[in-house]
């Protein structure tokens, strides 16, 4: 065995680790027992003389260079590299600088290792012996990948706090759901959070679908972890692997040299939202779907593959069975994603909606900005009867614009421009214009009485308030009003106002 014929060659170097060690503790270990572990370690250990002479080596050491243990003991590392086995030598440069030397190698065999070499000096400061420790570099690159993964996952909570804290999403544990068909999603919203099941939010541009996934995750048992949301029109197509599986440490140029978590990862145990899932390309398509499959990942440029748990909710605004048909999105994928299908209907087909989201929003902007502004009746009645392509991300930019822009507290829409519903029926708008008023908490204040009566009320408190603003000025009161002069001043005669007192 080596280790018997090594005893002898390197019984002096053990004598030298006995001086410096504490051994108390282990006083029935023997010379031969020191080397019998050395010979065994999983490390490959090289040990040389202050001239760079081996005298001790395990097998780990000849297996990484190709060789036999015999054909290193008595060996100048100067020689073995002028020979061509490996290059460079960590262990010359340890004694000549006094100081830990790590190089990465390249052996004769083809191996890439890494080495480090560590001088014992003696009493007086000058080296005594080197010991080498050598490893593949593949596996320590894996040890340093699992290491920037560990320091990843505790940043990650960082990044997705401070992306939540500056979201403008809105509270979505309050989602405005008035309407049948609101509610029915809002029901299987309910249902669904309970689950880890992929959901596939179908839905108009504005129509909410992100706000939508917020809720499920807020109601969901992931509440307390990550939400990554994630906009895939966005994202350039070259960039996407990268981004969505993150990369190695200098995996391609420009590269981080630590490497980069993706987003999967960074979701971990928590839930990815991934909108615009219709503009993924095909290439990428196929690598989303394999992940959804396996809940794997592999970084671009890495070897290893990370075990992920990730809720997954996609969203689109896009017909993806024609796209299936049409041969530009993976049906694979499409039945992968439609588990929990959840069609979110337009504004215009939830009409009681509107004033209670509108409401909404302007509560928010009178907190904010320090207001106290109202709809008026004007307001409301233009706000159902138009179409709202742009859906409640429409609604919100409007009464923004109206709470901002108006010197008044009663809103009117001067300065909005409302294309109005084809074919409106008048008994429909009606209605819903006195289901509005039966709730104190949507006009300026509170009325009575038949509906006729109740809307004569309000409309003869708005032109008063008009013509108190417009200073008395007939055709400005009814340019904001929206009629003609001559019909203000009918109305006015009418209900007996005199220009610009109450």
């Amino acid at each position: 065995m080596y280790a018997e014929q090594l005893l002898n060659q390197s019984g002096y170097v053990l004598e030298a680790v006995e001086g410096k060690a504490d051994l108390s503790d282990a006083d029935n270990i023997t010379k031969e027992d020191l080397v019998n572990i050395l010979m065994r370690s999983y490390d490959a250990i090289l040990i040389t003389d202050s001239h760079g002479t081996v005298v001790l080596v395990n097998q780990a050491t000849a297996d990484c260079l190709g060789v036999q243990v015999e054909e290193l003991i008595g060996q100048n590392v100067n020689d073995l590299v002028k020979s061509g086995l490996y290059s460079p030598s960590p262990t010359m440069e340890a004694i000549k600088t006094r100081s830990v030397v790590t190089a990465l190698l390249k052996a004769r065999n083809g191996n890439l290792l890494v080495a480090t070499s560590v001088p014992v000096l003696d009493p007086q400061g000058e080296v005594q012996w080197v010991v080498t420790n050598t490893r593949f570099k593949s596996l320590v690159d894996n040890y340093i990948e699992a290491l920037e993964l560990e320091k990843a996952k505790s940043d990650r909570y960082k990044m997705v706090l401070e992306y939540l804290s500056s979201a403008v999403a809105g509270d979505t544990k309050s989602i405005v759901a008035q309407s049948p068909k609101m509610r029915q999603v809002l029901n299987v919203c309910d249902s669904v959070a309970r689950t880890d099941s992929t959901v596939l939010i179908v839905g108009e541009t504005g129509s909410g679908k992100e706000v939508l996934a917020r809720y499920i995750h807020r109601i969901s048992a992931r509440a307390q972890e990550p939400f990554i949301p994630v906009n895939c029109a966005a994202i350039p197509h070259e960039l996407m692997e990268s981004e969505f599986f993150g990369y190695a440490p200098g995996a391609f140029t420009g590269a981080s040299s630590t490497g980069k978590p993706g987003l999967f990862e960074m979701a971990d145990k928590g839930t990815l939202f991934l909108d615009e899932i219709g503009e993924l390309p095909l290439s990428m398509q196929s690598k989303l779907l394999r992940v959804l499959e396996t809940q794997e990942v592999q970084r671009v440029g890495g070897t290893s593959l990370q075990k992920v748990d990730v809720r997954l909710i996609a969203a689109t605004n896009r017909d993806l069975k024609s796209m299936v048909e049409q041969k530009v999105f993976r049906s694979d994928l499409y039945y992968r994603l439609n588990v929990i299908p959840l069609h979110i209907p337009p504004l215009r087909e939830r009409p009681e909606d509107i004033i209670v989201l509108a409401n909404k929003y302007l509560e928010e902007l009178n907190r904010k900005y320090g207001f106290n502004k109202k709809l008026s009746l004007q307001a409301i009645q233009e706000f159902l009867k138009y179409n709202w392509p742009g859906n409640v991300r429409e609604l919100r930019n409007v009464v923004e614009r109206m709470a901002v822009t108006s010197v008044s507290d009663l809103l009117g829409i001067e300065g909005v421009q409302f294309a109005p519903k084809a074919n409106v029926d008048e008994s429909e708008e009606v209605g819903r214009v006195s289901s509005l008023l039966k709730s104190p908490t949507r006009l300026p204040s509170t009325h009575s009485g038949t509906l006729k009566s109740v809307l004569e009320a309000v409309e003869q408190e708005y032109i008063k308030q008009v013509l108190e603003e417009c200073g008395g000025r007939i055709g400005m009161a009814a340019k904001r009003l929206g009629i003609h002069r001559t019909v203000l001043y009918r109305k006015m005669r009418a209900k007996e106002i005199n220009k610009g007192k109450k």
